[in-house]
């Protein structure tokens, strides 16, 4: 087995360090966050996800696995950092820069590197290859240098590591070879060869694709609202074709991958990415959408009170990232609009859900987490001032509340008189 060093300590780098741990590699797992890695160096995780920790346990009980704040020499190294978008949806480049240049004193002669980090097609040629170089070595002679982009979905990240088809993107068919080596160990998924380009542009087509069709079902909701016609219904009725599957609208796109990944294509592409840009426009805007149907409904109601129930991007995670459930709850509390918010999975949110609804004027659910089917929406709307739920999510079944005081909205019945 090989020396195996992962830098980013994240939700990428540690299940992907810990899986290798798990194949038998000796692993250093990397992050420059000294607090992070005292909480893993104590049996701590700053992630949660099944299995995680106990997994975590055992290599690192094994010896396979420990952790540092600066890389040290090994076989093969792993590089996942975040990256973000920059002011100008441009990608901010600066943690894979800083990663690369920490591994540059370790190189030795016959290492791989491998770049999990999503980028835009031409990073690992024309910025990582240069930077790798100025250790003296070549790439693809005397470095092998390979770009494979993950496939997960959180909270199920060690699973789909394992189980999915993996892209291995080398910028030689030798570093290609070297790098599905370190992933056949532990990767039951087949293994996509090919290169480092199209590696690239793959990891961000398959997120685009996802965004594109959201888009699609918000625009839809869009059109129906202003011709009044309710969109979920026409969705249900549309999908009935055999070739036609519609998503359903919602508040929007969270998540590190779609709600960033396409601005990389649009980068690189301007004026031939129009399909593109203008689905994340319309996803991008639903936020400020919705705020303002919110705004709508409590219209002509003196201090209303918003309970937002949801901060994640998705249900059932802790994950925040891009959530446009945090979007629309700065929106409305810009606006002026007293808002406490509720989630079982986020610890500053975990509050008496009870009580942060009693005397408010509407519910608001913004992530669609299997807690909120399993509320008694009886006991909490007899609490409300006004007993009223907007569910942007479609979670809930309309049925329920039609022989109930509550007014139910949701993006298919919407009142008209609400038209932006």
């Amino acid at each position: 087995m090989s020396e195996v060093c992962v830098v980013g300590m994240g939700y990428i780098g540690l299940p992907t360090a810990i899986l290798m741990a798990h194949a038998g590699h000796q692993v250093t797992g990397v992050d420059i966050d000294i607090k992070r890695i005292n909480k893993l160096d104590s049996g701590g995780t700053p992630i949660d996800e099944p299995h995680l920790h106990n997994l975590l346990k055992r290599v690192t009980a094994s010896g396979n696995l420990r952790f540092a704040t600066r890389p040290e020499q090994a076989d093969a190294f792993f590089v996942a950092v975040p990256t973000p978008c920059d002011d100008h949806h441009a990608c901010d480049l600066n943690d894979v820069i800083t990663a690369i240049d920490s591994l540059i004193p370790y190189l030795r002669s016959g290492n791989l590197i491998v770049v999990e980090s999503t980028v835009p097609p031409g990073t690992c040629a024309k910025k990582i290859k240069p930077l790798l170089e100025k250790s003296g070595f070549i790439v693809g002679r005397d470095l092998h240098l390979a770009h494979c982009p993950e496939r997960v979905l959180p909270g199920n990240i060690l699973y789909e590591l394992v189980n999915n088809n993996r892209i291995i993107g080398g910028f030689t068919p030798q570093c290609s070879e070297l790098a599905a080596g370190y992933y056949l160990g532990l990767v039951k998924g087949e293994l996509l060869i090919t290169d480092c380009d199209t590696a690239e542009m793959t990891k961000l087509m398959e997120n685009t694709y996802r965004d594109l069709n959201i888009a699609l079902a918000n625009e839809t909701a869009l059109i129906c609202h202003q011709l009044g016609l309710n969109v979920l219904e026409v969705i249900k009725l549309a999908n009935q074709h055999p070739r036609v599957n519609i998503l359903n609208p919602g508040p929007g796109v969270g998540g590190h991958c779609l709600a960033v990944d396409p601005y990389f294509i649009i980068e690189k592409a301007p004026s031939r990415a129009q399909l593109i840009s203008m689905a994340r426009k319309i996803n991008s805007e639903m936020p400020a959408y919705i705020s303002r149907l919110a705004g709508d409904l409590l219209s002509g109601i003196n201090d209303p009170r918003i309970v937002a129930l949801g901060v994640t991007y998705k249900g059932n995670v802790a994950d925040c990232r891009e959530s446009p459930a945090l979007e629309i709850i700065d929106h409305l509390q810009l606006a002026g609009y007293d808002v406490v918010v509720y989630d079982p999975y986020v610890e500053a949110f975990n509050r008496d859900l009870l009580a942060a609804v009693h005397g408010s004027d509407l519910m608001l659910l913004l992530s669609d987490h299997n807690d909120f089917l399993k509320l008694d929406y009886w006991e909490l709307t007899r609490a409300m001032r006004t007993p009223m739920i907007f569910d942007t999510r479609n979670l809930l079944d309309p049925a329920n509340f039609t022989s109930s005081s509550v007014v139910f909205y949701n993006l298919g019945n919407i009142p008209v008189h609400t038209r932006p």
